[in-house]
């Protein structure tokens, strides 16, 4: 708990200080070279008995539904608030139902329309403790490995009540229940989530599995042991977390990690209607992030 008070006046601080400017407190559309093509909306749909797809074409964001409120996952852009919205109440759900928003990692494509939703919703937000660091401040924290390339490029709009939360916690809306696994790497609070949906008394393990690549600024260093909250050990140890979490369905941050299109166009064929079940899914993905991430240490020895 210290740790968390300490957090809630180093935010204090920064907002009296006028560190959190009004321009990030907007909710100004994003501008950025792939901004556009991910921002471009598409139908919602039913990935497995209550759990759904609301975000635009290439950043996810899922909806949990229950009759006594929903969750919602990742936020997208500023401008994805609006796509975000509108599939919500195309399924028939209304936002102003969603009760719990969470968060996988803390950049602006997936973040950034997090502070919209949160107003349409009244809903809380509960992200880790360096994810709520970048979330109250419009940013990512400094020893994230895209700090570097600017305030400008990384901000987005902060949001203001944000409940901190442990490893392995377990959060509640109503019969509801999402787990949060703390995944370090990709940023110092990347957050993965699991839960059951459940339906005529099929039940499948849902994980949604935060990036876990080494997307980084020139400079940055995961051999560098001066990044504690993010090194090669703690990414490696994240990797390691998501291949053993049961898994029968596989979802992700950009929704070509899970080849969304791809099994959508399979399951309209009626080639495959239980087409995003596969319970070697999360191996595979943490498999590869494997593969990258000793491709990306050798580089760096390399360098140095």
């Amino acid at each position: 708990m210290g740790r968390h008070f300490q957090i809630v006046l180093m935010v204090g601080w920064l907002m009296a200080a006028g560190f959190v400017h009004a321009a990030e407190l907007s909710y100004q559309p994003k501008q950025c070279f792939m901004c556009e093509r991910w921002n471009k909306p598409m139908a919602p749909f039913q990935i497995a008995c209550n759990t759904y797809y609301v975000g635009p074409a290439g950043l996810s964001s899922i909806l949990i539904t229950s009759d006594a409120g929903h969750i919602l996952i990742d936020g997208g852009l500023p401008q994805s608030a609006a796509v975000i919205d509108a599939n919500i109440k195309k399924l028939g759900f209304e936002t102003s139902d969603v009760r719990l928003i969470v968060s996988s990692h803390s950049h602006f494509d997936h973040v950034g329309g997090l502070a919209k939703l949160q107003q349409l919703s009244q809903a809380q937000i509960a992200v880790s403790p360096a994810s709520a660091e970048a979330l109250i401040s419009g940013g990512p924290t400094e020893d994230d490995p895209q700090f570097a390339f600017g305030r400008r490029a990384n901000s987005f709009p902060a949001a203001q009540d944000v409940l901190i939360i442990d490893d392995k916690q377990e959060l509640r809306v109503g019969r509801l229940r999402i787990t949060a696994h703390f995944t370090p790497g990709h940023t110092a609070g990347g957050t993965s989530w699991s839960w059951q949906s459940c339906e005529s008394g099929r039940c499948f393990n849902m994980v949604y599995a935060d990036s876990l690549s080494s997307v980084s600024a020139p400079e940055f260093r995961y051999t560098d042991a001066a990044n504690r909250r993010v090194s090669v050990n703690t990414f490696m140890h994240s990797i390691d977390v998501v291949r053993n979490l049961p898994c029968d369905i596989l979802l992700s941050p950009h929704p070509g990690y899970f080849d969304m299109q791809g099994k959508l166009a399979r399951r309209e064929q009626n080639l495959d209607l239980d087409v995003f079940v596969d319970s070697e899914a999360c191996r595979r993905y943490a498999d590869k992030a494997t593969v990258q991430l000793e491709q990306r240490i050798a580089q760096e020895k390399n360098i140095n």
